[in-house]
């Protein structure tokens, strides 16, 4: 297990946000930092506010190393368009993201470990890098021997979230497909993402 697993409400108190929307988050009953001077109120400077929006999407998605998120930006700002746009794009198009999405998994974490350990076909073919980027169309299953792990009837009978509308299950098969790539607007952030700071913060 990584440390970034074992800690990962200590990314909530740090930044002060229930960043997955649990309820067992400790944020929920304390919402300020870890640490002896952890409820001091400090003003935060540009560089921080857009250091913490970084943080705060980068954290989201789990176990994405700082370099390979700065892959993700330098890849995005390639792309014709909004470069925001973009990235969230790229981001929504990990594998492990969509698990997560159709809900075949109860956490990001669990999304990225569910992939590792060769439980998901893509297409027919099984996938077991949590960044691959799935296309769209691209049909995402989970494999026959797997349907009845306790992990993922737990996600699939949860009420904690509901389906993106780019997302289309089918929980009979445990099957589902990729629609479309969304746009921030549609994704279902349980905090408010800025993705325009994150930009700011790689073009300084």
């Amino acid at each position: 297990m990584t440390k970034r697993i074992e800690s990962k409400y200590k990314i909530n108190r740090r930044l002060g946000v229930n960043l997955w929307g649990r309820p067992k988050s400790p944020v929920n009953t304390r919402d300020y930092r870890p640490g002896e001077h952890g409820q001091r109120r400090r003003k935060t400077s540009d560089y921080g506010t857009q250091l913490m929006a970084k943080q705060k999407l980068k954290g989201y998605y789990g176990n994405i190393t700082e370099r390979q998120f700065r892959r993700y930006y330098k890849k995005a700002a390639r792309v014709r368009g909004d470069t925001s746009e973009n990235l969230i794009g790229l981001l929504e198009r990990r594998l492990d993201a969509v698990v997560y999405r159709m809900k075949f998994v109860p956490t990001v974490f669990s999304a990225r470990q569910f992939v590792n350990h060769g439980h998901v076909k893509v297409n027919g073919k099984r996938v077991n890098i949590p960044s691959y980027l799935v296309e769209e169309g691209d049909v995402i299953e989970v494999i026959a021997k797997s349907c009845d792990m306790p992990l993922v009837l737990e996600a699939v009978g949860s009420a904690e979230r509901d389906l993106p509308d780019y997302v289309n299950v089918d929980f009979q098969k445990m099957r589902g497909t990729f629609l479309r790539t969304p746009q921030l607007a549609d994704v279902p952030y349980p905090v408010r993402m800025e993705p325009n700071l994150v930009i700011e913060y790689y073009s300084r």
